[in-house]
């Protein structure tokens, strides 16, 4: 069986990818670790995904791509500290994920 996903042209599927990161860019005040806690995945695995998909730059490069600047400092201008309850639901999120090859 196919995926539909799959059929979608390239095109339209950057211009979507775009769009997404250009989001999470603008919405800083969706913490990483509250995504991963909703979602299992954040802006750091979406850097993980594209070096996957050959982007040559290291994980700085990669990280840099998708938060519009270094790493160290998104961290400085909008990470906040995590609560206990922030990693706990993290954790369970993350052991929700599938194995990566089934994604």
């Amino acid at each position: 069986m196919t995926d539909p996903l799959d059929a979608l042209p390239d095109a339209q599927a950057a211009a979507a990818f775009r769009r997404l990161v250009r989001h999470l860019r603008h919405r800083t005040d969706a913490q990483n670790i509250e995504l991963m806690g909703l979602s299992g995945f954040c802006r750091n695995c979406l850097a993980d995904w594209i070096r996957d998909a050959g982007y040559e730059g290291d994980k700085g490069e990669a990280r840099a791509l998708i938060h519009g600047m270094p790493m160290d400092e998104w961290k400085d201008r909008h990470q906040t500290p995590a609560t206990e309850d922030q990693i706990a639901r993290m954790e369970a999120s993350v052991k929700r994920n599938k194995v990566e090859s089934n994604i």
